[in-house]
């Protein structure tokens, strides 16, 4: 998009974009996370099938039980079974974002946006259909393959030409991630609370899942503009780099697919991207993490049941929504670093409180910071990556760093549910709050080089 648009004209186009950005967004969200608490339920369904695939899995589930220490329970099992299955679809991620964002550099947003679609839809229809465990992981591993709205959509928002409709774009993400993960889970245990005598529990919510992906595709097609401006001479080399430059994690961390082009960002540029890309992975390997092992601490400590983990996660999503929606969509220019600084420091009290707490008002206060933090640094850290890179390198920046938050996001939580059963939870949550001092060491590197 030229920046030669009038002011006016700029400021409605980046609004219109934000929306559609927002609502495709939200949809795709709500049919991801219906799936969410269904998962013991599917996995306890499919351990009296005596799949084959399923009693493999189990095998792996309970010879790391057995090396880390975790007792023998129903709950804790279906915590890590989840886990397993979450750790797949983020390394299925790791190795197709990076893959998705640089086809959209050649190719144009919007096209990719349809065809990621169209695999989600091929996802849940498969679901809606399976009745054997194999057939389920199948439409995981596809939606895994395939989820690539948010680096897309991230991708998009990084198009506007305005800082300003940069930096309310990225946190109105984080909203639609919030409302998404807050509401999806409730539709999707109602749905199969709901479920007719005879039918598949999880058939109602993996139905509703494909009529929210059939209506994202729609409203893709019907509203969403192309946002990316290919020139006539650009390259298939410029945008998509060979396997290795986006496949390999040493060259992801050093960006070699945005710095081998023929026109690549200066030196200090690079720099300060494989610096906010080392931040953005140790971030979420210590958050994500702490974030898995705390179905554990509360069933543990507390007792808290199914309905009451459900509660616990709609606070911390209401709260992230506000806290997006009102703060952070209004951090000015220049102010990220600063502003991702103070919210890495205040997961540290966090985390300490709800690793000691005692009382359910302890554990609270915890997660009121936790909420804060979590609403701010993802949004932050992609409107400052955003800004690296050329018109037609976007989508590659933006889905390797999607990339290393799925290599995270998959690495993170296995680290920390064994220091959790080995250690102990007060000893896993200390460790684990005195290591955020990582991230917040590399994000005084960071602020040495100037902020555009």
């Amino acid at each position: 998009m030229s920046c030669e648009k009038s002011p006016e004209n700029e400021v409605s186009y980046s609004s219109r974009v934000i929306r559609i950005v927002f609502v495709s967004l939200l949809l795709d969200l709500l049919g991801f996370t219906l799936i969410l608490p269904l998962l013991p339920s599917i996995l306890d369904h499919y351990g009296q099938t005596q799949d084959n695939v399923y009693q493999s899995l189990q095998s792996i589930v309970d010879w790391f039980r057995e090396v880390v220490g975790v007792p023998m329970d129903r709950k804790y099992n279906s915590v890590l079974f989840g886990g397993l299955i979450g750790s797949l679809f983020s390394l299925l991620q790791f190795l197709s974002s990076p893959l998705t964002g640089a086809a959209s550099d050649h190719h144009g947003r919007r096209p990719l946006l349809i065809l990621t679609t169209l695999g989600l839809m091929s996802s849940y229809a498969v679901w809606a259909i399976s009745r054997s465990f194999s057939m389920f992981l199948l439409s995981r591993v596809i939606g895994g393959i395939c989820k690539g709205n948010v680096s897309l959509c991230t991708a998009i928002v990084a198009d506007l030409p305005c800082p300003k409709a940069r930096n309310r774009g990225m946190a109105m993400i984080g909203v639609a991630f919030s409302l998404g993960f807050t509401v999806g889970p409730l539709m999707g245990a109602y749905f199969a609370a709901s479920s007719a005598k005879g039918e598949v529990f999880y058939q109602a919510p993996a139905l509703l899942a494909l009529a929210f992906s059939v209506a994202d595709l729609l409203f893709i097609w019907l509203a969403l503009p192309e946002t990316l401006t290919l020139t006539k001479d650009y390259k298939v080399s410029e945008g998509f780099q060979d396997a290795e430059h986006l496949l390999n994690p040493l060259a992801l961390f050093q960006f070699s697919a945005v710095a081998n082009t023929e026109d690549p960002p200066s030196k200090e540029r690079m720099q300060k991207l494989k610096t906010l890309g080392l931040v953005y992975f140790t971030y979420l390997f210590l958050f994500s993490g702490l974030e898995f092992t705390l179905s554990f601490l509360t069933h543990q400590r507390f007792g808290f049941t199914s309905m009451q983990q459900g509660k616990m996660f709609a606070f911390i999503g209401i709260s992230m929504a506000l806290i997006q929606g009102g703060y952070a969509r209004r951090i000015k220019p220049g102010q990220h670093i600063k502003t991702v600084r103070m919210a890495i420091i205040a997961l540290i009290p966090a985390f300490l409180l709800i690793g000691l707490a005692w009382n359910l008002k302890m554990l609270y206060m915890g997660l009121a910071l936790y909420s804060f933090a979590a609403a701010i640094v993802v949004p932050c850290l992609s409107t400052l990556v955003a800004d690296h890179g050329s018109a037609n390198q976007k989508g590659t920046v933006m889905g390797i760093l999607r990339s290393l938050g799925a290599l995270a996001r998959a690495l993170g939580p296995i680290l920390a549910s064994s220091v959790y059963w080995i250690a102990g939870a007060k000893v896993c949550f200390i460790l684990t709050s005195a290591s955020f001092v990582i991230p917040l060491t590399l994000l005084s590197k960071a602020r040495t080089l100037k902020e555009d």
